[in-house]
């Protein structure tokens, strides 16, 4: 018989779980003293906890203008958002919450998870500077099969903010880590949302 080999976003959409199915998934982790992913520390169950307050607290204050509502309710296209990303990244918590909400507003947009660490063979097709950076959005046609665009693993002016700071140390400090995700706090989701729109054509 012949084997029929699947690649790696055929098996990563088998397994792929919703988002309020992954919300589910890290509070109860947490819960347990865990995060996801193969390696357990105080760090990443730390970054969890946070992370699970902070998805929390965004699914009940980022707020969506008209003209966005009706952009996402007027898409004509027919996708599956499919994220790539662990309980312990904090730009995950800080987007995640945004996809959600749009992907809320249509029946054409299906937004699925899975976790990295259980599918790096996807992920190593959508590499960040040659780093493994989550979280990763690939958009999917559903009509047709093909990818149509990805996004992640940072909104536009986080990600500026992000390359201007390495440019100039070299490597990311705890402390702009904190001041990022300030702005993050302050920017509430939009610039998120401003970028996942354009996935929208």
């Amino acid at each position: 018989m012949e084997t029929i080999i699947q690649s790696p976003l055929t098996k990563a959409l088998e397994k792929a779980i919703s988002y309020n199915a992954y919300r589910e998934l890290v509070t109860n982790l947490v819960a347990e003293g865990k995060s996801t992913g193969p390696e357990q520390t105080e760090a990443l169950l730390n970054y969890s906890t946070l992370n699970d307050r902070r998805m929390k607290r965004l699914a009940k204050t980022i707020k969506l203008s008209e003209e966005t509502k009706q952009k996402v309710t007027n898409f004509k296209g027919n996708l599956t958002w499919l994220v790539l990303t662990e309980s312990w990244c904090g730009d995950a918590a800080q987007t995640m919450p945004a996809m959600d909400k749009l992907a809320a507003l249509t029946e054409k947009i299906d937004l699925k998870v899975v976790l990295r660490d259980e599918n790096l063979d996807l992920m190593d097709q959508y590499l960040t500077n040659g780093g493994r950076s989550i979280p990763k959005l690939i958009a999917i046609d559903n009509n047709t099969e093909k990818v149509v665009g990805t996004w992640g693993p940072r909104p536009t002016n986080a990600t500026k903010m992000v390359n201007d700071f390495k440019d100039v140390n070299g490597a990311l400090t705890p402390e702009f880590k904190q001041d990022l995700q300030v702005w993050y706090n302050k920017d509430k989701g939009q610039d998120t949302i401003k970028d996942l729109l354009e996935l929208l054509k």
